[in-house]
């Protein structure tokens, strides 16, 4: 599989690591927070050395029950990062984690080339319009609701059946406006309670039917926090453990906090096959 960055060809026949860049102060992961655009430009430029093929830049949290942010803070926030890291770093493949078309334009007009939308463009519908417009690649991820409300909603009769019949619908209107470089994601912990992580991770293979790059966003989270009783700072073994798991299922881009981990279980799975 091979993603047309706004230019760039990336090669996803191995899996990479996408690291996580939060502009935010209230990320649910303090050690992923960036106080300052010194400070992620310095982040940035680590995680490349560390083996990061895709940086994802958020200004907006989402973890559960976060508030949304208004329009002008999120660009305020993320664009001086976006245009620091692209001069500082211009191979660097940068993804936009917005909802939003507004953001999405600002940031690939100051050189992001991927754009990562929790909602799956139902918070914003204008955001397809962009992401046919630029061409660039599109991560489609599963959540119900907002941030805010999600977990109220975490309700299923088959996880899996629903998230799978969602990406299908969506795919198929997004090939429909001509986009065709899309990246899904099963969107662990959005709208989701532990048993539908778990499940979603157990059944990752059905969704290859699709014929798209899959995504894994497991770091830290609280389905690990909660099982093995332990905070995010102590939750890298957890997220270890179930990244080689997630590759072992067809997982094509780990979406990380430790990006040096990561290599390394992608090393030692490859190793392995």
């Amino acid at each position: 599989m091979i993603l047309n960055c706004n230019g760039r060809l990336l090669d996803l026949s191995t899996p990479v690591i996408m690291g996580v860049l939060n502009i935010t102060p209230d990320s649910f992961h303090e050690g992923s927070r960036m106080i300052s655009v010194e400070h992620a430009v310095n982040v940035a430029k680590q995680m490349i050395v560390d083996g990061a093929q895709i940086l994802d830049l958020g200004a907006m949290s989402s973890r559960p029950g976060a508030k949304i942010i208004t329009v002008q803070e999120e660009l305020n926030r993320i664009l001086p990062v976006v245009r620091a890291i692209h001069k500082v770093l211009p191979d660097a493949i940068l993804s936009i984690d917005t909802v939003r078309s507004s953001v999405a334009i600002a940031c690939l007009e100051a050189g992001a080339h991927i754009i990562n939308d929790i909602s799956g463009a139902s918070i914003d519908s204008e955001l397809i319009d962009v992401i046919a417009k630029y061409k660039v690649p599109y991560i489609l991820m599963h959540m119900k609701g907002n941030p805010e409300t999600m977990q109220s909603k975490a309700k299923y009769s088959d996880v899996t059946m629903e998230v799978l019949a969602f990406m299908s619908n969506q795919i198929r209107a997004l090939r429909a406006r001509g986009i065709h470089d899309i990246v899904i994601d099963p969107g662990f912990g959005f709208a989701k309670l532990d048993v539908h992580n778990f499940t979603l991770m157990k059944q990752l293979g059905s969704f290859k039917i699709f014929d798209c790059p899959i995504l894994a966003g497991i770091s830290r989270k609280s389905t690990i926090q909660r099982t093995l009783e332990v905070n995010a700072d102590d939750a890298l073994n957890g997220s270890t453990a179930l990244h080689m798991y997630l590759l072992e299922r067809g997982t094509n881009i780990l979406r990380v906090h430790d990006v040096k981990e990561a290599r390394e279980v992608i090393k030692l799975w490859q190793k392995l096959q």
